[in-house]
């Protein structure tokens, strides 16, 4: 279909207005976590990293840190067990409730947080846990896990069946198959699937608000808390700086990765 010259021009204006609308405010921020001076006037006066080293030697941000690299290690490695087992569950094999079983695993990343926080928080009350880095962790994976559910389901279905079958012709049993022939070619869906689970789990705040204890605030909770003081807004802003590549970074591989994939299969 050939385009006339307004229709492309029409094309590139919008897209430029929807890029804009999505990423000037984030690179607003970024530039704001470079002011020099503590109040948030634009434009900045001056640039300076003295808000990086305050957050650094800031023992509240450290641990915040410290929580959500745990929080999100911890829950993505959750889901990749998790939803490689469902995926490989629902994708082979025949068994009554399969398609409800299948729209169930997808449906908690459509559900609303605050439904899913409210439930965690009243289930683990009912059941006598106590809150903390194991509960964040777990309203985190109710997530993560279809992130990689969708991913490993995904690539099960561009997969031939006839490299198991002759796995299981040679002798091999199921965890040998799954060993040298299944679990090598979801590589890079479980790369991409862990990734993207990552992203989410770190920057994660309203289930966190809800399934955290004492002592377990993620970077997220601590920037929701200190926005609100005026005198720690020039370290949120580094803050929200440091989310933005952290979510940016495996998002971005993730997208290389399954870009990749999609070119080799392709060949």
């Amino acid at each position: 279909m050939v385009e006339s010259r307004p229709v492309k021009w029409l094309l590139r204006i919008a897209s430029s207005a929807v890029l804009a609308f999505l990423y000037l405010p984030l690179i607003v921020v970024a530039i704001y976590a470079f002011n020099s001076s503590r109040l948030q006037a634009w434009p900045p006066a001056d640039l300076t990293l003295h808000w990086f080293e305050e957050a650094l030697n800031n023992p509240a941000v450290t641990r915040a840190v410290v929580n959500s690299l745990l929080a999100g290690s911890f829950a993505t490695g959750v889901a990749l067990v998790l939803g490689t087992l469902a995926a490989i569950a629902v994708h082979r094999y025949s068994f009554f409730g399969r398609q409800t079983i299948s729209f169930l695993l997808v449906l908690p990343i459509a559900l609303p947080g605050v439904v899913t926080g409210v439930a965690l928080q009243r289930t683990f009350i009912t059941v006598g846990i106590d809150f903390g880095l194991l509960t964040v962790v777990i309203g985190h994976a109710t997530f993560c896990v279809v992130v990689v559910y969708n991913n490993v389901i995904a690539r099960l279905r561009r997969l031939p069946r006839s490299p198991e079958e002759a796995s299981a012709d040679l002798g091999g049993d199921m965890w040998t198959t799954f060993r040298r022939v299944t679990g090598p070619r979801l590589g890079t869906a479980l790369m991409s699937g862990g990734l993207l689970s990552f992203a989410l789990s770190f920057d994660e705040i309203i289930v966190t608000l809800f399934t955290s204890g004492p002592g377990t605030q993620t970077i997220p909770m601590f920037i929701f808390a200190a926005i609100q003081r005026p005198n720690e807004l020039p370290v949120v802003n580094v803050l929200a700086f440091v989310l933005i590549l952290v979510s940016i970074i495996p998002v971005w591989l993730a997208t290389r990765i399954s870009g990749a994939e999609t070119a080799g299969a392709r060949l």
